[in-house]
C-alpha cells in the first residue's frame, strides 16, 4: 500500500472490479426511495426490494453499485465515534438467483487482498453460528485459520427483512488494526481494535408467520462494502472523517472559523467532524429534490442543516456560510454523482435560506435563556427541560448554554438534559433502520402465482382481459357481488396507474352480467390495482371482462401533462434557467407545478409564462414518445421529472423545438390539443418552492364559465357594467373604511366613558392605588387607550383591565406608574402571568402591556389574582 487508494479510487476499483465479473453497474438510486415504507434510502439493497421480493424480474443477473444512503437514527454519535455518519456510500455486488456463497465470498477476499492490498493476516472473519457451509468454505478454500473465523449470533449475523420474508445468515470481514495483541482472544465486538468493512448477506430462507424457516428457490446475495470504513484503512487515517471523503470539507469549516483543526481541542473537533459529515448529507438530499420542511424527510434536511449552523456558531462563526462549506463537499462529489454540481445553484440558496432563518431562531433562543437566567438566583441550576427546549426548539448545544450559564454563577441538570434527549432519540429510531420486504400487503404473496400486470393504455382505449386477483378491502375474495367496493388485478389494462404526478384513470370493467365503474388505479411494483365499485352482477376470480377508460377523462388528463412540460421550458425560458421541478400533480381539472424558485414570480412574469406556453399550444407542436436508452436519452438533452424512477430504458416525450423529459405519463400527439392555458395562481409553499396551478384544455372553459357568472352577478348587483365593477369596489372599501375609523373612535370614546365611571373603585394600597375591573364588549385598542388614560388619571398607581370583546376571547391590559415599577413589579410579567390562566399568554414593557387568552370563564380569577400580586407587591 506504497500509495493509498483515494476515495474516489476506491469506489471506481470496486466497480470495476465486478464489472470485470460479469455485474451490471448500476447508477446510486435518488435519497428519496421509491419504497413507501421507508423515508429516506437508508441501505445498499433498498432499490433492489422488490427484487428480492419477486415482484419485478432482475434485468441483470449481477449488479454493483455505489449507493448514496442516509441514517440519523445515532445521530448523536457522529463526530464522536472513528465512523458514525448520516450520510455515506456503500459499495455492494448483488446476484439475483445466480451466484452463492463459495462465489461471493472468493470475490470479496480477492478483492480486499489482492486488489486492494489488504495484508491477510490483518483480516478475520465472521459467520452465523449455525452456517457449516460458510464456515467451511472460509476455512477449506480461502484457507483462513479456524480460530480467526469467529461464529456470532443471530442479533450480529443473521439478515432479516421484517418479521416474515427473505432472510438469511451474514458472514463479515474485519480488518485488524493492532494485529501485535494476538489471536488468542479476539473480541470483534472491540471497535478500537477491529472494524468491519464489509459484510455478505446470503439471502436463502424465506421465515413464515411461525418462525419456519423455508429454503428459497432463486437465491440471492446481497452485500455491502462501507466506502468510507475502507478509506480509514487504506488512507490509514486515525477515523473516517479525516480521510479524502470528509477532510476537505473539514478544512473548509476550519478555515472560515479561523481553526486549525490539528491543533484544535477535541470539542471544537467534534463540531468539525458533525459540520464535516452533515454538510455532504444536505448538498445530497437538496440535489435529489428535498426540500426543508417541518415533516418527513424535510425536516431530517432541516434538523441536518440546523445541527450544521449551530455547530459552527459553537466554534466562533459569526453569520452564513453554509454556502461556502458546501462548495468544498459538491467538489468532492460531482466527478461520481454530476447532479450534485447542476444543482449547485439551487444547493447554495436553498442553504442560505435556511441559514437566515435558523439564525434568527437561534437569536430569540439566546433571549429566551436571558429570561430563564434572569427569573434564577446566583448558583441557581438550570433545569434539563429548559436546557432541552433551547437545544430542541431553539438549536441551542447543551454546551453552549453551559458556557452562558457558567458566566452568570449558574450550573446546567446536564443529567435532565440527557434523559429529555434520550427520549427523543428512542422515538426517533422507532421508524428508521428496518427494511421490511413485506410491508406492501397481500400481493407480496400472491407475486409467485400471477403475472404481471401487460399495460397497453399508451395505444389502446380498451382491452379484453382476466381477473388475476380480486379483494375487498384488501383481503382476497373468489367472489364480490354488487354494491361492494372492490380491488381488482388483471393480467393486461388500458388504465393508467397513478405515478410521476399523474393520476389514474376512470373508466369500467364489464362483462356477463356485471359493471365495475372504476374510480382510481394504483400501481404496487408491477401489478396495477384497480379501485372500484361492482354496479351491478357478481365478479369472481378468473372472470374475463373488457377494460374500457373513460376517453374523455383521459383526453383532459393528457392535456394537462404536456401543459406541465410546456410551463417547466417557458418558466426556464422566461423566469430562471436554474428552475427545477419540485413535484406536480396531473389531474382530470387541473395541474399544479413546484419549482424550485428563491423568489415570487411578479404578475408580468406570470402572464408572459402563460402567453408563451398558450403561444406553443396555437404553434401546433408535434409531440412524439419514443423509447431509448437512458444514457441516449440524456445525451439529446432530455430532462427527468422529479418523482420518476428510471430503468436502463426510458420514454421521452418530445415536443419539437419546446420540450424534451422523460416522462412515462400519457400526453397529446400535438399541442394544439390542449387547446387553451390559463395559470390560475402562483403562491410558495415552502422555503425556496413555488406552486403554479393551471388548467387546460375543457377545464379551461368551465372556469371561465363560472367567472363570467360571478362577473354578471356582481354587474346586476352594482348596477354597472362589467369594466366598472373594480371602480365601484374600490369606492365601496373606501367608503367602509371611512366608517369603520368613525365606529373605533366612537367604541374609544365609550371605552373612555365607561373607565371613567371606574375611577371610584380604585382601591389605596400605601401610597398606590390600584384599579383592577372588567369592561365587557371593549375591544383590545380601546381597553388599551382606556387603560392609559386611568393610569395617567391615578398618578401613582397600576391599571389591570380585562374584556371579553367576543366569546372565546379575553383581552388583558396593565398599566403601571414610574413609582409601581421602582416597587420591582412589571407590566409584562403581572400580565402574562395572569393571562395563562385564561388559556392564553402575552407581555410587554415594563409600563404597559397586553395579553390574550381563550376562556373568558377564568377571566374574574385572572383579575382578582392580579389585584393580589399588586396588592402584595405594593404593600
Amino acid at each position: 500500500m506504497a500509495t493509498p487508494f483515494s476515495g474516489a479510487q476506491i469506489r471506481q476499483t470496486f466497480l470495476d472490479f465486478y464489472a470485470d465479473k460479469g455485474h451490471k453497474i448500476l447508477p446510486s438510486a435518488s435519497l428519496v426511495p421509491e419504497d413507501p415504507t421507508v423515508l429516506l434510502t437508508i441501505a445498499g439493497m433498498l432499490p433492489f426490494k422488490p427484487i428480492f421480493l419477486g415482484q419485478r424480474p432482475a434485468e441483470f443477473p449481477r449488479a454493483t453499485t455505489s449507493q448514496k444512503c442516509i441514517r440519523t437514527n445515532d445521530i448523536e454519535n457522529v463526530g464522536r465515534t472513528a465512523r458514525h455518519h448520516t450520510f455515506f456510500e456503500m459499495l455492494g455486488n448483488f446476484s439475483f438467483g445466480d451466484y452463492f456463497k463459495s462465489q461471493a465470498i472468493a470475490w470479496a477476499w480477492e478483492l480486499s487482498t489482492q486488489v486492494y492490498g489488504l495484508p491477510p493476516e490483518r483480516l478475520v472473519v465472521s459467520v452465523f453460528e449455525d452456517d457449516d457451509e460458510a464456515f467451511a468454505i472460509w476455512r477449506d478454500e480461502i484457507g483462513i485459520p479456524a480460530h480467526r473465523i469467529q461464529r456470532m449470533g443471530e442479533k450480529d449475523n443473521f439478515w432479516v427483512s421484517g418479521p416474515t420474508g427473505p432472510c438469511g445468515p451474514c458472514s463479515e470481514i474485519y480488518y485488524d488494526f493492532y494485529p501485535e495483541k494476538g489471536d488468542e482472544h479476539i473480541d470483534l465486538e472491540d471497535d478500537t481494535r477491529f472494524i468491519e468493512f464489509y459484510n455478505l448477506v446470503f439471502m436463502q430462507y424465506n421465515r413464515d408467520a411461525a418462525g419456519n424457516l423455508t429454503p428459497l428457490a432463486n437465491k440471492n446475495i446481497d452485500t455491502g462494502l462501507g466506502l468510507e470504513r475502507m478509506a480509514q484503512i487504506l488512507q490509514k487515517a486515525p477515523n473516517n472523517y479525516e480521510t479524502d471523503l470528509i477532510f476537505p470539507i473539514i478544512q473548509k469549516a476550519a478555515a472560515i472559523a479561523k481553526l486549525d483543526y490539528a491543533t484544535a481541542d477535541a470539542t471544537t473537533q467534534i463540531a468539525l467532524k458533525v459540520i464535516g459529515d452533515h454538510v455532504r448529507a444536505v448538498v445530497h438530499m437538496i440535489a435529489d429534490g428535498i426540500v426543508a420542511s417541518n415533516e418527513g424527510r424535510g425536516y431530517v434536511l432541516r434538523r441536518l442543516i440546523r445541527r450544521v449552523i449551530r455547530y459552527g456558531r459553537l466554534i466562533g462563526i459569526d453569520g452564513e456560510f453554509t454556502p461556502k462549506v458546501a462548495e468544498a463537499a459538491i467538489a468532492l462529489s460531482e466527478s461520481a454523482y454530476p447532479s450534485v454540481r447542476a444543482m449547485e445553484r439551487t444547493i447554495k440558496v436553498a442553504l442560505q435560506r435556511e441559514e437566515i432563518s435558523f439564525l434568527k431562531t437561534l437569536d430569540r433562543g439566546e433571549k429566551l435563556l436571558a429570561e430563564v437566567i434572569e427569573q434564577m438566583g446566583a448558583g441557581g441550576q438550570i433545569s434539563g427541560n429548559d436546557a432541552f427546549t433551547l437545544y430542541d426548539t431553539f438549536g441551542f448545544p447543551l454546551e453552549l448554554t453551559e458556557e452562558i450559564a457558567a458566566e452568570k454563577g449558574l450550573t446546567v441538570d446536564a443529567k435532565g438534559f440527557e434523559a429529555e434527549m434520550e427520549q427523543q432519540r428512542r422515538r426517533s429510531q422507532l421508524a428508521h433502520e428496518t427494511i421490511d420486504l413485506t410491508a406492501l400487503g397481500t400481493l407480496d404473496h400472491l407475486a409467485d402465482h400471477i403475472e404481471q400486470t401487460e399495460f397497453l393504455g399508451y395505444t389502446q382505449p380498451a382491452t379484453d382481459a382476466a381477473v388475476q386477483v380480486l379483494m375487498v378491502n384488501g383481503k382476497p375474495r373468489q367472489t364480490v357481488e354488487a354494491g361492494t367496493d372492490v380491488q381488482v388485478v388483471l393480467d393486461k389494462t388500458p388504465f393508467y396507474a397513478e405515478s410521476g404526478g399523474q393520476i389514474g384513470d376512470r373508466g369500467y370493467l364489464s362483462g356477463d352480467d356485471v359493471l365495475v365503474r372504476i374510480e382510481d388505479v394504483q400501481k404496487e411494483s408491477a401489478f396495477f390495482v384497480h379501485y372500484g365499485r361492482i354496479e351491478r352482477g357478481t365478479l369472481h376470480t378468473g372472470d374475463a371482462v373488457t377494460a374500457q377508460i373513460d376517453l374523455a377523462c383521459r383526453r383532459r388528463a393528457q392535456a394537462h401533462h404536456t401543459a406541465t412540460h410546456l410551463l417547466q421550458s417557458a418558466l426556464k425560458k422566461l423566469v430562471d434557467d436554474n428552475i427545477s421541478q419540485a413535484g406536480s400533480l396531473v389531474s382530470f381539472d387541473r395541474l399544479r407545478f413546484d419549482f424550485h424558485c428563491p423568489r415570487p414570480l411578479t404578475p408580468d412574469e406570470i402572464q408572459q409564462v402563460e402567453d408563451q406556453v398558450n403561444t406553443w399550444v396555437a404553434e401546433a407542436h408535434h409531440a412524439q414518445t419514443s423509447i431509448l436508452p437512458i444514457a441516449e436519452a440524456k445525451a439529446k438533452g432530455a430532462i427527468a421529472m422529479f418523482g420518476e424512477k428510471y430503468g436502463s430504458e426510458v420514454r421521452v416525450l418530445d415536443v419539437a423545438g419546446v420540450s424534451m423529459e422523460l416522462c412515462g405519463g400519457t400526453h397529446v400527439s400535438n399541442t394544439a390539443e390542449i387547446g387553451l392555458f390559463k395559470i390560475v395562481s402562483e403562491t410558495g409553499v415552502a422555503a425556496g418552492v413555488r406552486r403554479i396551478e393551471a388548467i387546460a384544455g375543457p377545464a379551461v372553459l368551465e372556469y371561465l364559465n363560472v367567472r363570467d357568472a360571478v362577473v354578471r352577478d356582481l354587474s346586476d348587483r352594482f348596477k354597472v357594467k362589467p369594466e366598472e365593477i373594480s371602480d365601484r369596489i374600490t369606492t365601496l372599501q373606501t367608503e367602509l373604511k371611512t366608517t369603520q375609523k368613525q365606529l373605533e373612535t366612537v367604541k374609544g370614546q365609550l371605552a373612555l366613558a365607561k373607565a371613567d365611571s371606574l375611577l371610584a373603585q380604585a382601591e389605596a394600597v400605601g401610597e398606590f392605588h390600584i384599579l383592577i375591573a372588567q369592561l365587557d364588549g371593549v375591544d383590545p385598542e380601546s381597553l388599551k387607550t382606556a387603560a392609559e388614560q386611568l393610569q395617567q388619571k391615578l398618578t401613582n398607581g397600576a391599571v389591570v383591565l380585562g374584556s371579553v370583546p367576543e366569546p372565546d376571547k379575553v383581552s388583558l391590559v396593565a398599566a403601571f406608574s414610574p413609582a409601581v415599577i421602582q416597587k420591582g413589579l412589571q407590566a409584562g410579567k403581572l400580565v402574562g402571568a395572569i393571562a395563562k390562566l385564561t388559556g392564553g399568554g402575552g407581555g410587554g414593557r415594563p409600563n404597559l402591556a397586553q395579553a390574550g387568552g381563550r376562556d373568558a370563564s377564568k377571566l374574574p380569577e385572572a383579575l382578582e389574582e392580579a389585584k393580589n400580586q399588586l396588592r402584595s407587591g405594593l404593600s
